[in-house]
């Protein structure tokens, strides 16, 4: 039997396999060579990634410094109550630990910069992936950066767009996430990102655009700052309002959409009206000079560190009076540019008929005159003379009518000059009345000072060196030398206080008249203010008065020699007050701070003190640096006798009561106020030198190139009302404080004397017809004690005024030189303690 060749018998052969179809055959040929190129390519990628990280890591920067992160942190000057003053640096930053941003801020930055950075190891690898497509397709350049990886950028790395630095970003980024943790790395950016206006951080954008600590932020509030680190310019709330708006709105629903806040809460939100801060104006109070003055000394101290160094500098500045000094010298000023012819408008712009280019114009026009605190920036859109129309900053229309309209009248007439006339186009001033009426105004061109001191510890608790630091710079408060007028005679009196002199001693109020053979030169004929002589009367009269033939007549019974001696127990300069007869109505020169000083002396019973500004400077953790308290009144400090400071006080007190000053008291009902008026010749200066037993308050106004501020314009009308404004704020809720009388001093009939000088004690009275330093009516002066009167001139001497040079005499009658207008003197030295 024939076997079958199909069997599978153990003896028969294998049958051979049919051939893989070709198509098997091409796939696993395929599959093959593709599994080797990736895996080539894998392994190539890894080499080439582990030789670049082999090369780049150890060129990473040292990171270990951010688990103490220090970023640059500005100066910041605070008052005494803890109100911030001022700030300096590049970077306007609080340093503001996680714990203490509130979760609203974090939630709003998590939502719309990384809503997974809790959950991500520090690399969005799909961001990256379609990132890296965009950008070699050649379009839009993207991104898809984490917040780690933006600390990497922002903290070490530059922010241009290369391979190269991608790389680096990507492994600093994975070294962020070793050693940090998240809540250290959030940290880390929420205050040291750039949010636009100089503000670094969550905490100081807060500060810069509400005004507010980020403690105390909205949701609202909290979205609107969130939208700021994708491009700070672009969606500014105060440059971009529209597009920062819309920004807002976005990061709402985001925030929404993660689950961070309420379908309510959201709605809320939208619906919120914001306050943005629009001025350059960054603090609650202004002291721009305060500020500028701490900076000074603290550089001195601290080089370039003090801008980086996060250092804090508290002072002696109370917020609540300077304040008030702000506001009252603003006032003071602005209510005598009322009065002055009006100058016209700063500027005329061409205003287009198109809506949208007329914006852009206005915004234009405004940019380059910025608001001055309350006297803002307008453009004038229709004018007639009953009326303007005009448009702010901020797009409100305002208008200006009836009494509004007063001060520029001339503008308005159809006879004004072109460089006069108000039209469309022209940039003018404006500000609310005390009625909550728009009235037209302008920057002023006359300048002030006010300064207000401890009389006790020279503690400086306000100062305002001029109508607007962004305007001036200069501090008048401390390098201003300007003539003070009346307001110096009391330091006269005082040197006639130990020379036998009482309050009721009685000078004659009568005509002098110096001819050139005593002057050695022209001859000079001093005048009181009012023309009028009164003759015979008591030295308190005569002060509460103003009265210059008895202040000269003082004079010449001390002697000038003397008296010159004298005023320099109170801080003043000898050389500033010539030897002269002229020095009895105020001819020398001095500053604000220095009569400050002055005063100060009869204020607290005839110590001498230093001003003193600075109690403390911190790190930016808080650490104390520096501490300092002023020396307590001792013996060694001593100007001047108890005796002579508490009878100035009482002559002091009647100016105040009855003189020149009556009004200091009537309005602020209380008699423990002292002072003193001055007025300088032809009106060029205005002084109200004037104290409370705790505070001692100068004001002065003028021009910066003197010239008359108006003929009818004296301290009283001027400087004293300034003063009187401030001291209702100060002064409120401070108890009736009048001086103990000293031992050496008895009260006859009403009156206080030296004991030595008492009536009965043998004590003549001075300034009578035929008394030593006595003159009766037109007839000649006696000369002083120490010889003839004489000032520097020209021709080596002459007199001190003549009837035909009235640049010489005063509105008080006074004939003194005037220090060189460019005179200066160091801040720090009138600082130094």
């Amino acid at each position: 039997m024939a076997s079958d060749p199909s069997s599978d018998s153990p003896g028969s052969a294998p049958a051979p396999r049919r051939p893989r179809p070709f198509w098997q055959r091409f796939l696993l040929k395929s599959f093959g060579w593709t599994f080797g190129v990736a895996f080539a390519l894998v392994a190539a990628a890894l080499a080439i990634g582990g030789v670049a990280l082999a090369v780049a890591y150890p060129n990473l920067p040292d990171i270990a410094d951010l688990a103490d992160y220090r970023p640059k942190l500005p100066l910041r000057v605070f008052s005494s109550d803890g109100v911030l003053l001022g700030e300096f640096g590049e970077e306007r930053r609080n340093l503001t630990p996680i714990t203490e941003i509130p979760q609203v801020m974090k939630n709003a930055v998590l939502a719309i910069e990384d809503a997974r950075f809790y959950s991500h190891s520090g690399v969005d690898y799909k961001g990256l992936v379609r990132a890296a497509v965009a950008n070699l397709g050649r379009v839009k350049s993207q991104g898809a950066s984490t917040i780690t990886m933006q600390v990497a950028r922002n903290v070490y790395l530059s922010s241009e767009k290369t391979y190269t630095r991608k790389l680096y970003e990507v492994l600093l980024t994975f070294k962020l996430e070793h050693l940090l943790s998240k809540d250290q790395i959030l940290e880390i950016y929420m205050n040291q990102i750039f949010l636009g206006n100089r503000a670094y951080g969550f905490a100081a954008a807060a500060e810069t655009y509400f005004g507010k600590p980020l403690k105390e932020i909205t949701i609202a509030e909290a979205a609107m700052l969130a939208g700021l680190p994708k491009a700070p310019s672009a969606f500014n709330p105060v440059q971009n309002p529209s597009r920062a708006r819309a920004r807002q709105l976005y990061i709402i629903e985001r925030m929404e959409e993660n689950g961070f806040i309420t379908a309510a809460e959201a709605d809320a939100a939208k619906k919120q009206e914001l306050h943005v801060r629009t001025g350059l104006q960054t603090t609650a109070v202004r002291a721009e000079y305060i500020a500028e003055t701490v900076r000074q000394l603290v550089f001195a101290q601290y080089g370039e560190e003090t801008y980086t160094r996060g250092l804090n500098v508290f002072t002696t500045v109370r917020a609540k009076e300077q304040e008030a000094a702000y506001k009252s010298l603003r006032q003071g000023i602005m209510g005598y540019e009322k009065r002055q012819i009006y100058r016209g408008p700063e500027r005329f712009v061409d205003l287009p008929a198109d809506p949208k280019e007329l914006d852009d114009a206005i915004d234009d026009a405004l940019a380059e005159h910025p608001d001055n605190g309350d006297v803002l920036a307008a453009v004038v859109l229709e004018a007639t003379p009953k009326k303007i129309v005009a448009v702010r900053g901020n797009g409100d229309q305002i208008d200006i009518i009836g009494e509004g309209l007063r001060p520029a009248q001339s503008g308005l007439s159809d006879k004004a000059p072109p460089k006069i006339k108000i039209r469309r186009g022209a940039v003018i001033r404006v500000m609310k009345s005390p009625k909550d009426t728009w009235e037209i105004t302008q920057i002023p061109e006359v300048e002030g000072a006010f300064v207000a001191i401890d009389p006790r510890d020279g503690s400086i608790h306000a100062m305002v060196g001029g109508f607007d630091f962004n305007k001036n710079k200069f501090n008048h408060v401390t390098q201003a030398w300007r003539q003070p007028g009346s307001g110096f005679k009391p330091f006269i009196y005082s040197a006639a206080l130990e020379k036998g002199f009482t309050p009721s001693t009685i000078v004659n109020d009568a005509p002098l008249f110096f001819g050139g053979d005593v002057t050695g030169g022209p001859p000079w004929e001093p005048k009181n203010y009012d023309g009028k002589f009164e003759g015979p009367m008591p030295l308190h009269t005569a002060l509460a008065k103003s009265k210059n033939m008895v202040s000269i007549r003082i004079l010449q019974a001390v002697g000038t020699q003397a008296a010159q001696d004298w005023v320099t127990r109170f801080g003043f300069d000898a050389e500033k007050h010539p030897p002269y007869l002229t020095m009895a109505l105020g001819a020398g020169s001095v500053t604000p701070m220095q009569m400050a000083l002055g005063y100060s002396v009869f204020a607290n019973g005839g110590y001498r003190i230093n001003p003193w500004l600075i109690t403390r400077i911190t790190d930016q953790k808080g650490r104390p640096l520096v501490e300092s308290q002023p020396p307590l009144l001792n013996e060694s400090m001593r100007a001047i006798d108890a005796r002579n400071a508490f009878i100035m006080d009482r002559l002091l007190q009647e100016v105040a009561r009855s003189g020149t000053a009556a009004r200091s008291q009537r309005e602020l009902k209380r008699a423990d106020l002292y002072g003193k008026t001055g007025t300088t010749n032809d009106s060029m200066d205005t002084w109200f030198n004037g104290f409370h037993p705790s505070l001692v308050a100068i004001v002065w106004m003028g021009f910066d190139t003197p010239r008359s501020l108006g003929d009818r314009e004296t301290g009283g009308g001027l400087s004293l009302p300034i003063w009187i404004n401030f001291m209702e704020t100060a002064l409120k809720g401070v108890p009736t404080m009048e001086p103990a009388a000293p031992e050496g001093v008895i009260n006859v009939g009403g009156e206080w004397y030296y004991e030595e000088y008492a009536p009965g004690a043998g004590i003549r009275s001075l300034g009578l017809a035929g008394e030593p330093g006595g003159a009766v009516g037109g007839g000649g002066g006696g000369a002083p004690a120490n010889g003839t009167p004489r000032v520097q001139g020209p021709s080596g001497e002459q007199s001190p005024g003549s009837p035909g040079d009235r640049s010489m005499l005063n509105a008080d009658g006074q004939a003194p030189p005037r220090a060189p207008a460019d005179e200066r003197r160091s801040i720090l030295d009138l600082f130094r303690n």
